[in-house]
């Protein structure tokens, strides 16, 4: 499938919901905002905790894709064993309430199939 560019070549939507998903669609993005807008900031080992189902790649990749769309910060430390941190840019905290709704639905509908959260 092609997507849609404007004569400037920027990637255009046939509806507001299109757009809001190609930035957190993805099968782990929006468990990523939830974490961090819940949360805070977090080491990549607690989101691996946090997001059993995620392999490590799989959990790399979709925060790769969060920070180049510039939800997500990420902070590289230099020290030894190396420490990486994540957390919501300005940007990202805009999409807080859409994930926060998201919590609540599922906890209004589906409570019966929640597991309860661990703690990291």
């Amino acid at each position: 499938m092609t997507q849609e560019r404007s004569a400037e070549g920027i990637r255009v939507f046939h509806c507001p919901v299109e757009a809001t998903m190609s930035k957190i669609g993805g099968k782990y993005k929006a468990i990523i905002l939830y974490h961090l807008t819940a949360d805070g900031t977090l080491r990549f080992s607690q989101l691996q905790t946090l997001i059993p189902q995620a392999t490590a790649k799989m959990l790399s990749q979709q925060l790769r894709e969060l920070e180049h769309d510039e939800l997500v910060h990420r902070e590289v430390y230099p020290v030894v064993p190396p420490k990486t941190e994540y957390s919501l840019t300005e940007y990202g905290k805009t999409i807080s309430p859409i994930v926060t709704e998201m919590c609540r639905w599922g906890e209004e509908h589906m409570a019966d199939q929640i597991l309860p959260p661990k703690q990291v």
